[in-house]
């Protein structure tokens, strides 16, 4: 059984579509939300949605520190931005939980956004795999 090796530059187009995914399906849930016209649901859900993509930029921002870590030094403020990223979610969770702002159902949907941007991505990516010519 042979492997086929995923080449730089495919892995570079996948990692800047996430992104894109990621905004598609939270603004096409926010839409739906809308036209149902739960407001305060499609605030939460929005919150809860960008609160998750700030996540993955702030997460995939360290991981690319770290990778080239050798090369140079990490600055203070991607190290700052990997600390402080958990407390400042649960943080601005709480709030919203304590005060009854929001729902908090709909904040947690919207944490679950930059997921289904992956699977999205995930689902391309085993697509391609599987129609791609394979060497025999």
């Amino acid at each position: 059984m042979q492997t086929e090796i995923i080449q730089a530059s495919e892995l570079a187009r996948a990692e800047a579509r996430m992104p894109r995914w990621m905004m598609l399906c939270g603004l096409l849930a926010l839409a739906v939300i809308l036209l149902c016209g739960q407001y305060r649901i499609a605030v939460g859900f929005a919150v809860g949605a960008a609160l998750g993509i700030l996540n993955y930029y702030w997460l995939h921002e360290a991981v690319e520190a770290l990778t080239k870590a050798g090369q140079s030094r990490i600055p203070k403020s991607v190290v700052a931005k990997f600390l402080i990223r958990y407390p400042v979610a649960f943080g601005l969770v709480l709030v919203v939980f304590k005060t009854g702002w929001l729902p908090p159902v709909a904040i947690l949907a919207g944490l679950f956004v930059p997921v289904a941007g992956v699977l999205i991505e995930a689902i391309i990516q085993l697509g391609e795999g599987l129609l791609s010519p394979h060497p025999s």
